[in-house]
């Protein structure tokens, strides 16, 4: 974590390649402050792709082959499973060599090297289990589709460990909010200067997700469909409320996908949509408004 800045009860900082934005009722203390940091960077070392000491780059490059499984992993491949079955495999853990191979490589040289690539079936690859993550064979794992909201939630809980009172911790798209209740634009993808609705966040975490965020070259971007290794085509924009940050992240990719709407009714989570062609759809249970 680096270029931090405190003002007031408002503490911004860098992490994990994006812009964050910690509220709290008092202003945080030094010591609470490096404790939130400690959480970030310890993440980061084991489940970052694009850092060369981390967990995931020993075993995409064979270094290891299995290794103590980092206290996230069983509530993150856990849900991975549910995000596969439900999205009949276009989301999957093993996507980071094919996002490599498109150009969203650790060196982020943002060059494609060959035709997209479907991702390996993950459940021959990845078994985890008794304190223990292992590989069958070098691979990439990219957890991308709902570990910056697993992140929020692990900082939400260190900073409610720390003080009382309303709480928002913002990780740039995946938002969680703890106490009074926060009204939220929803932002346009192809225009970040006007918003396609609002809504009222309580105690709940909305997290988004855009196909204009890191996009690259001619129509590469970053949510691929595992089962092509192709970036995903319907949907421009995606916006889901969960309980935890790490739900609503899973579900602002499961709904670029047909799956995803399924998935949400069964966890009562509302969302919204925006298709590629602007066209907006949303959930019965919505309570926002859409402009």
């Amino acid at each position: 974590m680096t270029a931090a800045t405190t003002t007031d009860s408002v503490w911004t900082f860098e992490a994990i390649g994006t812009a964050w934005t910690i509220e709290t009722a008092r202003p945080l203390s030094a010591a609470d402050r490096r404790a939130v940091a400690h959480v970030v960077d310890g993440f980061d070392r084991e489940w970052s792709r694009f850092r060369e000491d981390s967990l995931v780059s020993a075993l995409a490059d064979g270094r290891v082959a299995s290794a103590e499984a980092p206290g996230d992993t069983d509530a993150m491949l856990a849900l991975y499973d549910e995000l596969d079955v439900a999205t009949h495999g276009a989301v999957n853990p093993l996507v980071g060599d094919s996002l490599a191979r498109l150009g969203y490589d650790a060196r982020l040289t943002l060059a494609p090297s060959g035709a997209p690539q479907p991702a390996p079936d993950w459940r021959d690859v990845v078994t985890w289990g008794s304190g223990i993550l292992s590989l069958s064979r070098p691979a990439t794992l990219d957890v991308g589709a709902l570990g910056k909201g697993r992140l929020v939630d692990r900082v939400l809980e260190t900073v409610r460990a720390a003080v009382d009172g309303d709480v928002i911790v913002d990780g740039s798209g995946d938002l969680a909010v703890r106490g009074a209740p926060v009204r939220i634009g929803l932002e346009h993808p192809y225009d970040p200067t006007r918003a396609i609705g609002l809504v009222e966040v309580r105690d709940a975490a909305l997290c988004a997700s855009a196909i204009t965020r890191r996009a690259w070259g001619e129509g590469l971007h970053h949510v691929l469909d595992a089962r092509t290794g192709a970036p995903a085509q319907a949907y421009a924009a995606t916006w889901a409320i969960a309980d935890t940050a790490m739900r609503a992240d899973a579900l602002a990719t499961a709904l670029f996908f047909d799956g995803g709407p399924h998935l949400a009714a069964a966890w009562d989570a509302p969302w919204v949509r925006m298709s590629t062609d602007g066209r907006v759809e949303w959930s019965p249970g919505f309570e926002g408004e859409i402009f």
